[in-house]
């Protein structure tokens, strides 16, 4: 079993995504347990005060690094410790199936204007972003961290080999594209080869546009 854990000021942001679809479906079939740490537990001040001022001055207040210390500590938690922070690397599938191998994943989850860098530096094992891009806290990502993770773990999906033909499932290749009923939309097709009936022709197709697709991408993203 997979445990997660995360260490958050906003527990309850958490309730719901995790009682729904997938990563309810994993947790319910024993492949995986949710544990989700209110950071400010960790203080020990009157007001439960989680920020303070940068040093050196400037605007925004920063995360203070004793009660996230503190939170891993008491759950004795082992690598890997994820903070999730738009300095990190990018997550990729890679990384979903690396965690989903493991026997458990921490996320820590920042807000305001930054963490403390010794959280970064001396407690977390690694730093991941979802893109170059800021959100307003790291739950949303801490949230498509552990729904890409979860997919992966046996009961999740009904049938894993969907999984399987994920984009970036092997590397760095796109899926090929999906039709389903009915063949004709409002004049609008399907390819033929995909209701030929011969799986041969099917599976080259999709190769082909699956490598497609991927050209594409390589030459918009250069």
């Amino acid at each position: 079993m997979l445990r997660v854990s995360v260490i958050t000021i906003f527990p309850g942001f958490f309730a719901a995504p995790l009682s729904l679809s997938i990563p309810a479906r994993a947790a319910a079939a024993g492949s995986v347990s949710y544990r989700v740490i209110d950071l400010r537990d960790f203080t020990h001040d009157r007001h439960r005060t989680v920020d303070d001022a940068p040093f050196g001055g400037g605007p925004g207040m920063v995360m203070k690094p004793e009660p996230f210390f503190e939170a891993v500590e008491s759950i004795e938690a082992k690598a890997p410790i994820v903070l999730v922070s738009a300095r990190g690397r990018a997550f990729s599938q890679a990384d979903a199936v690396r965690f989903a191998a493991g026997e458990e994943l921490t996320i820590l989850c920042g807000h305001y204007k930054d963490v403390d860098q010794r959280v970064a530096d001396h407690l977390s094992t690694e730093e991941i972003s979802l893109g170059e891009f800021v959100l307003s806290g790291g739950e949303t990502a801490a949230l498509a961290i552990i729904d890409a993770t979860v997919r992966l773990l046996p009961g999740a999906m009904s049938d894993l080999e969907s999984a399987r033909t994920d984009s970036f499932w092997d590397g760095s290749e796109l899926s090929a594209p999906s039709y389903t009923r009915p063949a004709d939309f409002r004049g609008l097709g399907v390819p033929p080869v995909l209701i030929s009936g011969d799986h041969r022709k099917i599976a080259e197709w999709r190769t082909a546009e699956a490598e497609r697709l991927s050209r594409a991408r390589g030459e918009r993203e250069r």
